[in-house]
């Protein structure tokens, strides 16, 4: 099998989607740095406080995804069959699944931010910065999981410009509002951690208002209305589930080991949980690229195999491989170079600096293994409906391997805070290399029917 292939098309088609998908990657991250840069002024209680706090939201966040991966498998695939039918009743399982799982999200943030805070860490003065953060943040839960779903199905069919213009949008939003709201400014009282929180909000109903506002009433392709909610999908149910639930349960696993990686974290000291925030904004930096491929592998090969090629989707999958592999060489080189600016960038001790650094150099390491195993797994694999065989190398590496590996690590084995990252990530380089033999085999890509059956 070519490990690139020669198609001109292939290209200009990955490019239009990865490129919009990566820029928009880009502004989120800009505005998760304005953030942790503003909120890191005033102290490492809050920053600290700001991180955990949205662990929970990382975690609904991710289980989100999931359900949107999980129908843009099918929407991706029926997109390419040009079946419609399928792909509306695939869009509405999604959607009322979210707004199940919004509702299932935000109660506890609304009722108890308490104790989601002390899952957390045992630290008082951080737990008190939390829960002033939670009082304005549970109304982004519904705003947040609508716009998340409703993008990754435009993305699934081609429309990949509007949720970057959006992003950009929210991006001035966040960062203006921030600046308004933590700092006094214009008039504006001075809220700290609050005010971090209300520019959040306020992000969140613009891209709620254009993404949704769009998907529903302008949308020329899908053409989804608002009655199309009530429609009838038991045609559909099964090979949404299917395919669908092994997407969501791999990625709410993933989303819910990160909870317990943040509750270890949180459990070894607080500079450990400053350092490691800093951290994750350089590795989301690092990896805008790797995402944007992931999406592009899962649509283009949903594509092609709707088209019936599989022969053709074979090859265009060992040149994600190979892309994937290339891109983690250079994201971890691009860590490397700007550790040191992204660390001096904030008003932390010179511990934490000590500790981001080895965090840093760690992450450079194993960048290169979660690129290659991620546009398998998140990409080509997922897009050729193999979720069930992803659902479980999902389990078995992260839960088994990783997890009690990290914990022993950093509470019991007091090692440095390097190999403390390699244990925990340990998953990445397993699933990268048990990936290639699936690729290999040929046994990825399944048959999905739709409404023409």
């Amino acid at each position: 099998m070519k490990l690139f292939v020669k198609d001109k098309e292939f290209y200009r088609e990955t490019i239009a989607i990865a490129i919009p998908i990566s820029l928009q990657s880009i502004i989120t991250i800009g505005v998760n740095m304005m953030d942790n840069i503003m909120v890191g002024s005033l102290g490492e209680t809050v920053l600290s406080g700001v991180s955990l706090a949205n662990q929970y939201i990382s975690l609904y966040h991710i289980c989100c995804m999931g359900i949107a991966m999980g129908a843009s498998v099918l929407t991706a695939r029926f997109w390419g069959m040009k079946d419609m039918t399928a792909l509306k009743h695939t869009v509405t399982l999604m959607l009322r699944f979210c707004a199940g799982l919004a509702l299932l999200f935000m109660i506890p943030a609304i009722i108890s931010p308490n104790l989601l805070m002390r899952m957390y860490t045992p630290d008082e003065e951080v737990i008190g910065q939390g829960l002033l953060y939670y009082r304005w943040i549970w109304a982004t839960f519904l705003l947040q999981g609508f716009s998340l779903t409703c993008t990754i199905v435009l993305r699934s069919v081609g429309q990949v410009k509007l949720p970057l213009y959006t992003s950009i949008g929210a991006f001035f939003i966040n960062v203006f509002f921030n600046y308004v709201f933590i700092f006094g400014k214009l008039g504006a009282p001075r809220l700290e951690i609050e005010g971090a929180a209300i520019g959040t909000l306020f992000a969140r109903l613009f891209e709620f208002a254009v993404i949704v506002g769009y998907f529903f009433t302008r949308d020329s392709k899908i053409q989804y209305c608002v009655q199309d909610l009530r429609m009838k999908c038991i045609s559909i149910l099964h090979e949404y589930i299917m395919v669908s639930v092994p997407v969501f349960v791999s990625d709410g696993l993933l989303a819910l080991g990160t909870t317990v990686v943040a509750m270890i974290m949180g459990r070894i000291s607080k500079e450990f949980v400053s350092a490691n925030s800093i951290t994750f904004v350089t590795q989301q930096l690092s990896t805008v690229l790797i995402q944007g491929i992931c999406h592009a592998g899962c649509i283009v090969t949903g594509h092609t195999l709707g088209k019936g090629d599989t022969r053709k989707a074979q090859e265009q999958a060992w040149t994600f491989l190979e892309l994937g592999v290339s891109i983690g060489i250079v994201a971890g080189l691009i860590i490397l170079a700007i550790s040191e600016p992204m660390i001096q960038a904030y008003n932390i001790t010179d511990h934490t600096k000590n500790i981001a650094r080895q965090l840093m150099d760690a992450m450079a390491l194993i960048i290169v293994f979660q690129s290659a195993n991620s546009i398998l797994t998140k990409g080509v694999l997922r897009g050729g409906g193999d979720t069930k065989f992803l659902m479980v190398a999902d389990i078995l590496f992260l839960w088994i391997v990783s997890i009690p590996l990290g914990a022993l690590a950093g509470l019991y084995w007091h090692l440095s805070a390097f190999w403390i990252y390699v244990f925990l990530k340990i998953d990445q380089v397993i699933k990268a290399i048990w990936c290639v033999f699936r690729l290999k085999s040929g046994k990825w890509i399944k048959t999905i029917k739709g409404s023409k059956k």
